[in-house]
Order: C-alpha cells, then structure tokens, then sequence
C-alpha cells in the first residue's frame, strides 16, 4: 500500500514507551504491587513490537474496534469505529492488517468534527483496542497513526472511505479476558438503520 500522500499536520519525533513503561507506570505498580513481577524479558515477550499471525487473524476478523487519541496538549478522545457495508451489502473490514508491522483502517464521513484525525494530525501516537465479546477475547495494539489520501487502491478496500489511517505498529499484545461479558452479535444488527 502507498502511503505517500500524509494529511498529517504532525512534524515531532516523538519516542515510544520504554520496555518496563513510563515514569506514571513504573509508580504505580510501587503504590499497588501486582503478583506479576514484571520485568523487562516477560514484558518483552508479551508486548511485540509487530503483529504475530493469529493476533492478525484475530484483529481481522473484528466488526469493530476503539479508538483512543489525544491532541498534542493530552487532550483526550476515545472513539468507536466500526465496518461499513458495500452497495452490494457485503461487509467491510472495520480494519485490516497489511502486514507485520501496520495495520490500517478507513475514516468515513461523519458529524463533521474530526476529532480523531484532529488528534491525529497533531499528535501520532493511537491505542487501538479489539474485544470480541462471543468468545471473550481482547487485544490491544498501540502504535504511530499517518492519515492518508483513499487511493484508488483502498478505495476497492473502502469504497466510501474519505480518507485512510495508516498505524505503525509500537506494541501489539493480548490482552487478559477477565470481566469481559459474552455477548452475541446478531447477523446484519450492525447495519445502519438510516
């Protein structure tokens, strides 16, 4: 996929978290110990920096997903994204990994506000986090976000897409099944209704 057309207004830098966390997370699991001893090599070996074929799988096979982003400034946003339908009325994937190290997902018209890609264009780093409720399984993966133009390429993806979001993956991992509920999806009761 080419991502040479970038919307983004961002020009910093800017490092990912170290391997044991920042500064916050490293307090507080002082303040409220864990019976995980975490260290650096279990923390490595959960936490990859790229997408292993079954999270992949996994992240594909989902009908919808959350968003987080955050202005340049920390102000924060959560949003929830989810697949659109062809005029055909076939599902589309709400997102796919492209390969090991990016996943993408499409940005469709809305209420006008851009409030993620606004975060986005300010500031690149997203938390992405996948629960599939019928088997009470999550995921999360957090990463680098480039906005980019609907190619004539994703546009066969995401025909109604007005533009594309494009994340460089930084840390992909499971994520514990604890508290989810089981939910069932009902076929077609994501369709819109409008």
């Amino acid at each position: 996929m080419s991502t040479n057309s970038n919307l983004s207004l961002k020009s910093a830098n800017i490092e990912p978290d170290l391997a044991l966390g920042h500064p916050g997370e490293l307090a507080m699991r002082a303040i409220f110990p864990s019976p995980i001893d975490w260290k650096e090599e279990n923390l490595k070996g959960m936490m990859r920096d790229s997408i292993s074929v079954g999270f992949a799988a996994f992240i594909n096979s989902q009908h919808f997903f959350f968003l987080a982003t955050s202005s340049a400034k920390g102000h924060c946003d959560a949003s929830f994204k989810a697949r659109e339908y062809n005029a055909a009325g076939e599902p589309l994937p709400a997102v796919l990994v492209i390969d090991a190290q990016h996943v993408a997902f499409p940005d469709y018209a809305g209420n006008g506000l851009y409030n993620s890609l606004g975060n986005i264009a300010e500031n690149p780093h997203v938390g992405m986090l996948f629960v599939d409720f019928e088997h009470q399984r999550r995921g999360r993966l957090n990463g680098k976000a480039e906005i980019v133009s609907a190619s004539d390429e994703l546009r066969r993806i995401w025909p109604m897409a007005q533009s594309v979001v494009l994340v460089t993956v930084e840390q992909a991992f499971g994520n514990c099944p604890a508290r989810i509920p089981q939910m069932h999806m009902e076929q077609g009761s994501d369709r819109s209704k409008a």
